[in-house]
């Protein structure tokens, strides 16, 4: 499985209030089952209940507070 990385900064706030995180289908691919995992202070990683919404192109992690952590794609 491949995994692509993001820390809280990578986040931007929306005009809703939360903050989203966009990938692109050519960068995650079509069809892919996805798995976020948040990063603890001790460098472990969890699986995580999160929002994942895709548009045109587009697929959207979306949250209420910016987290480090990484997403899962196989």
């Amino acid at each position: 499985m491949a995994n692509k990385e993001f820390k809280k900064r990578d986040f931007v706030k929306t005009d809703e209030g939360n903050y989203q995180l966009e990938y692109t289908k050519s960068e995650i691919g079509e069809g892919s089952n996805l798995i976020i995992e948040q990063k603890s202070a001790n460098g472990e990683y969890s699986v995580v209940q999160i929002p994942i919404k895709r548009h045109n192109e587009n697929i959207f992690i979306v949250v209420d507070q910016p987290i480090d952590g990484r997403l899962i794609f196989e």
